[in-house]
């Protein structure tokens, strides 16, 4: 199988209880993209994407465009592998 462009994103903020997670699912159905969105034990917010590039970056733009007020800080890691991923959810 081809492998897709994957970002793991973790952001810091005022990011849970905010309805980040729902956003970004709701974002997700916009683009051709698969992962996962979930709140970690820490107050931050793990998202997992993959797909195109264009449309993992995109995606991931808008998710930081339609949150931006409570975003503080972004950490970002990408890589190329084979997918593993179906569907975008909520964990």
């Amino acid at each position: 199988m081809a492998e897709v462009h994957h970002a793991t994103v973790i952001f810091s903020g005022h990011v849970q209880g905010v309805g980040f997670r729902f956003t970004t699912r709701q974002v997700a159905q916009e683009y051709e993209v698969a992962g996962y969105v979930q709140n970690l034990a820490d107050g931050r917010v793990r998202l997992e994407a993959e797909g195109a590039e264009a449309e993992v970056e995109a995606f991931l733009g808008a998710v930081e465009e339609r949150m931006h007020g409570h975003i503080r800080k972004v950490e970002r890691a990408t890589a190329r592998r084979a997918p593993v991923f179906r569907g975008f959810e909520i964990r």
